[in-house]
């Protein structure tokens, strides 16, 4: 599972390999559950013919997805990942499954614990290339009294028998890791049926990633 994410500081470069301009504000650098963010998604207008609506957005909103029928923001504490697996009848996230609310999270990095010490070692986790990291997630929007806010959750699947991601973790827990899209496959996910979503469920190849020596961080991954 993943809480904490680095996010692309450099506009020139988040347009440059996602072909979408980001918002101004693009949030915090150092991201954690309900941080601010951004994300990249289809608008909800592109289906209508108008060609003055692009192809996809980037816009801000906070890590962990809020549900419509929630009472606060700090729900996303809990819902900043979606288990593929669930994903369909978890009330949290089974309206944005349903209706194929597919986004891309923009990365230049993920944290995972490393436990083979014996206690938690926060590790970098990058593109080998140097590239950003397109994460398959699901967004949403919520009404408060004052404004809308915008979400997002990322998609894991099971990473026992991955290479590199089965050595995170507590030795007791399940393996689990984001799902790392191709950069060609950016336009399909976000194009994709619901009924086609799990057919991008799969790992990311063990060869592409790079986890770096463990690296200070500001707070414990398992905060």
């Amino acid at each position: 599972m993943c809480s904490h994410y680095q996010a692309i500081k450099e506009r020139e470069r988040y347009l440059k390999h996602f072909s979408v301009e980001p918002p101004v504000d693009m949030g915090k650098n150092d991201v954690w559950p309900c941080y601010p963010a951004t994300f990249i998604r289809r608008p909800r207008q592109a289906d209508v013919g108008d060609e003055a609506v692009p192809e996809k957005e980037s816009l801000p909103g906070l890590f962990g997805l809020i549900p419509h029928w929630a009472t606060e923001t700090d729900i996303g504490r809990q819902t900043y990942n979606a288990r593929s697996e669930t994903v369909a009848s978890k009330p949290s996230f089974r309206e944005a499954w349903k209706n194929a609310q597919h986004c891309v999270i923009p990365v230049d990095a993920i944290f995972e614990p490393d436990w083979r010490s014996g206690k938690a070692i926060p590790t970098r986790i990058a593109n080998s290339n140097g590239e950003p990291l397109g994460i398959a997630g699901l967004w949403s929007f919520w009404k408060s009294p004052k404004r809308i806010v915008h979400s997002f959750t990322m998609l894991t699947i099971n990473a026992d028998g991955h290479e590199l991601m089965c050595q995170f973790h507590k030795p007791v827990d399940e393996k689990r890791m984001v799902v790392i899209l191709q950069p060609d496959s950016y336009d399909a996910w976000l194009l994709a049926k619901a009924q086609d979503s799990m057919d991008f469920m799969r790992p990311c190849p063990a060869a592409q990633l790079i986890a770096s020596a463990p690296l200070p961080v500001q707070r414990s991954l398992i905060a």
